[in-house]
């Protein structure tokens, strides 16, 4: 609509597709123009993410908050999920111009904050060629190309945060194996339900079970 809402195709039958909006809907009517982002729903990673608080599909809260002066978020509101003016220490690494470099190949670091000190900027993993361009340590916006790659005549830039389909798995090499329990201090879960850190659970319930409970008892007490 007008608002520009958030919404994601679902199913399609024919020339009928269901949307599914990530906000309130009230006042949409017949008629009102739809832009296709021609993406899937996706997600930015990128220095940055570890400090902020976002809502279900990334929205920066912190940041909404401060430019609507509302603790409500409005509809429609077009907020970057990563920062685009904060500039962070870049410093190359691992590569010189006419390097081959595939997905995955880490060709910086970022210093994010004392707690998380190397944030190690990758390829992307559909992105492979030479290196023909690399920017110098410095400081940078994450939007910046800080190294070129060329492959076929065409040239992609890396840039230091990645979007990436929030349903496709992050590939990896090898996945390892759990070896070390994650201790939740609830008795319940640690006696009936162990899992591993690094693991994956769930927790189906209905409105007021206490999923958000648990998930505090875990930020609070547990071991990862």
């Amino acid at each position: 609509g007008k608002d520009r809402l958030v919404g994601e195709i679902i199913r399609l039958e024919g020339d009928t597709a269901s949307i599914q909006v990530y906000e309130d809907t009230s006042g949409l009517t017949v008629g009102d123009p739809l832009v296709k982002t021609g993406l899937p729903l996706s997600l930015e990673l990128g220095p940055g993410i570890l400090d902020g608080i976002y809502d279900g599909i990334q929205r920066p809260l912190e940041r909404i908050q401060k430019i609507s002066q509302s603790v409500f978020v409005p509809r429609g509101v077009d907020v970057p999920n990563l920062d685009r003016e904060k500039l962070w220490d870049y410093q190359p690494k691992n590569v010189k111009v006419g390097d081959l470099v595939t997905g995955g190949d880490i060709v910086g670091v970022i210093y994010e904050n004392g707690l998380f000190k190397q944030h190690f900027v990758m390829v992307h993993p559909h992105t492979s060629g030479r290196v023909k361009k690399i920017l110098p340590a410095g400081k940078y916006v994450i939007e910046t190309d800080v190294i070129e790659i060329e492959e076929g005549g065409k040239v992609t830039g890396v840039q230091m945060f990645q979007r990436w389909p929030v349903r496709e798995a992050r590939p990896v090499v090898d996945k390892l194996v759990g070896v070390t329990a994650l201790l939740t201090c609830e008795r319940v879960i640690d006696a009936l339900f162990p899992v591993t850190q690094g693991g994956t659970a769930a927790v189906p319930g209905a409105f007021g079970c206490g999923k958000t409970v648990i998930s505090q008892a875990l930020s609070k007490y547990s071991n990862s």
